[in-house]
């Protein structure tokens, strides 16, 4: 006696999920993705700008709230914004792809690995896609400020220190990564196009500086919240922004400032090579 594997649960499930995952992979999500790449990766350009403005005594919101209000202020602000907000959502579909539907192939160890890093970078990539459209809107929230109610309502939680600690240490967890891979150079298999060439070293030299600089302003922004726990002060948390202007008042501050300033423009223009060249 057979059976109809057409009325088999699990089969009609692989099948959809294949379908799904077939309709993933095209050109035109493709696109889209790396339009949101290369939005995110103008935006650490306009940070380290704002940065650099601030280590020569300007002003300025070092952030992506402040780099994003900067453009949205202009005459084609909300279209942009509209460009961008559907670039982050279309690179956070992909991602999200990408920790579902292909993991299915994976072992079981990389499939977990998959599901927490790829599932995250959905949640951060969708979360930006509506920040560029609170902005096309005309409403863009302030990171800092957001930071601060974040860490104000774990706070006021039942494990509240407990839980400020742990988003420090998903932050400083994230800051070492990509502090490792600048220094380890992981990053190459994204651009083996320019591999063993003159523009392939050139571009090495942007993906060291710029991921070890990203890698470095996250780790400070993850000793905010270690001092915001232990302080039991959310004003403590003032994200990334507050983390580069307090650097204006130590010693070697305005150097280190400038410094990750420069790396995070070398990380953006990395990143918008990628999005064009690379592999997503």
């Amino acid at each position: 006696m057979t059976t109809d594997s057409s009325a088999d649960p699990q089969g009609l499930a692989s099948r959809a999920a294949d379908a799904a995952e077939r309709v993933s992979d095209t050109r035109a999500l493709d696109v889209v993705a790396r339009l949101g790449f290369a939005a995110l990766a103008v935006v650490h350009i306009l940070i380290g700008i704002i940065a650099l403005r601030l280590a020569f005594g300007g002003n300025g919101e070092a952030e992506p709230t402040g780099a994003l209000e900067e453009v949205a202020e202009g005459r084609l602000g909300a279209p942009i914004m509209w460009v961008c907000a559907a670039g982050c959502a279309g690179l956070a579909l992909w991602q999200f792809s990408e920790a579902t539907l292909r993991a299915r192939h994976l072992t079981t160890g990389q499939r977990i690995g998959k599901h927490i890093s790829s599932g995250s970078l959905a949640i951060i990539y969708g979360s930006m896609a509506g920040t560029f459209a609170r902005f096309a809107l005309g409403d863009g929230p302030d990171s800092s400020e957001s930071t601060v109610d974040f860490t104000r309502t774990l706070l006021a939680s039942g494990f509240g220190v407990l839980l400020v600690f742990l988003t420090a240490a998903i932050i400083l967890g994230i800051g070492l990564h990509f502090v490792i891979k600048g220094v380890r150079r992981a990053f190459r298999p994204e651009l083996q196009a320019f591999e063993d060439t003159a523009h392939g070293r050139v571009i090495e030299v942007l993906g060291v500086v710029g991921h070890v600089a990203k890698g470095v302003a996250l780790l400070l922004v993850g000793g905010l919240f270690v001092v915001a726990g232990l302080d039991h002060d959310p004003q403590e948390s003032t994200g990334l922004d507050g983390s580069l202007k307090a650097l204006q008042y130590h010693p070697a501050g305005v150097h280190v400032l400038t410094a990750i300033a420069v790396g995070l423009i070398c990380y953006g223009i990395f990143a918008i090579i990628r999005s064009v060249f690379g592999r997503m």
